[in-house]
């Protein structure tokens, strides 16, 4: 998986995240800036989800994008 093409294109992904992840807030989005740690990391604390399940997650979101 090549992350380097949502952190280069972070201002047109954030929207599509949002729709996914609606309980993240423009701040969060802002601080996460593209950073996949980043942004599992708040998806764990903003939904309470374990790591394994957000990675998987993140996974499927990303894999589902039409390139």
């Amino acid at each position: 998986m090549n992350w380097d093409r949502v952190e280069g294109n972070w201002m047109q992904f954030k929207g599509k995240v949002k729709e996914q992840w609606g309980k993240l807030t423009d701040d969060d989005l802002d601080v996460i800036a593209g950073r996949r740690d980043q942004l599992e990391g708040k998806i764990q604390e903003r939904y309470g989800l374990a790591k394994d399940r957000v990675r998987s997650d993140v996974d499927s979101w990303y894999n589902s994008q039409k390139w």
